[in-house]
């Protein structure tokens, strides 16, 4: 209920009067309130449902399926692994069942030149485990990708890594479930058979500490 105001007419009549301002202020503030936390909730809603769609992006193999052979052709990089540049080939088949790394990416920024020559010092470093890594090129052109492949190549100056173009350079091999939202894929595998999988749908999302922690576990 309202403020109660009393007040007495000229003729001595006392009279009442209901104030509707108490009123008027707690229905004000109870509707501010309202509109505040509903606010609130559709802003967390989609604060939830963006994390949720950084955390579904799933793109290559998995762990624990194992990695089927595909070709590729060799464009730069691993002057000495007896590969010639231009030459199509397995590079899976050849790491055979040795712990390898095998990159699928679609660009190239400075994280990604920072990874790759992180995984040209680990192959260096881990001769006794045979560590190899390959990376792939993939672009809706061929050529574009070939591109891509020499100029990260230059840029990363990796001596032990071979830099490739996928046959099926769009998207990479079908049978790797590359998601085509990924710009960058990476499968840690051992004895044939995915152990680590990381992947981002930007390059500038790539952290490349906690990318290159997954070695271990195929060591």
């Amino acid at each position: 209920m309202g403020n109660r105001l009393t007040y007495e007419g000229v003729d001595g009549h006392v009279g009442v009067i209901v104030s509707d301002i108490d009123v008027f202020d707690r229905q004000y503030c109870k509707e501010y309130s309202m509109r505040q936390f509903l606010g609130l909730a559709i802003a967390s809603a989609f604060l939830l449902s963006s994390t949720a769609v950084a955390e579904e992006l799933k793109s290559g193999l998995g762990a624990g399926e194992m990695i089927g052979p595909f070709t590729v052709t060799k464009c730069a990089g691993a002057e000495d692994d007896s590969v010639e540049m231009g030459e199509t080939l397995c590079y899976r088949c050849k790491n055979g069942s040795r712990p390898q790394v095998i990159v699928f990416t679609r660009g190239s920024n400075e994280k990604l030149v920072k990874l790759v020559k992180g995984l040209d010092a680990q192959l260096g470093e881990n001769e006794d485990a045979q560590l190899r890594a390959f990376v792939n090129v993939m672009d809706e052109s061929r050529d574009v990708a070939s591109d891509k492949a020499k100029k990260l190549a230059a840029t990363a100056k990796a001596k032990n890594i071979p830099f490739v173009v996928p046959t099926e350079f769009e998207n990479g091999p079908e049978n790797y479930g590359i998601n085509p939202k990924a710009e960058l894929t990476i499968i840690f595998a051992n004895e044939a058979k995915v152990v680590a999988n990381y992947s981002v749908s930007k390059l500038d999302e790539l952290d490349v500490e906690a990318a290159m922690a997954h070695l271990k576990k195929i060591l």
